[in-house]
């Protein structure tokens, strides 16, 4: 039985949502051993990351919410005066 509230759950996958794009950025830099072990099985379990013969990668849904928070922040970002 899960004794995790769903706001600690909600709160969790927003962390981990927040620091998906640096994560991403580990893996492309093959550095995956800098990520926690911890994060990694979060992911697994959000459907964000698979293990795909020994590596790392991520899901249909992972690259979704990459596109997703790339984005926002493209749309946050200064735009240049002209």
């Amino acid at each position: 039985m899960n004794t995790a509230s769903p706001l600690l759950a909600v709160t969790r996958r927003d962390a981990l949502r927040d620091e998906l794009l640096a994560t991403v950025d580990l893996l492309k830099r093959r550095r995956a051993a800098e990520i926690d072990a911890v994060d990694i099985a979060d992911y697994i379990a959000l459907h964000w990351m698979e293990w795909h013969g020994g590596s790392l990668r991520l899901t249909t849904t992972g690259e979704n919410v990459c596109k997703h928070l790339a984005a926002l922040l493209a749309r946050s970002a200064p735009r240049p005066a002209f």
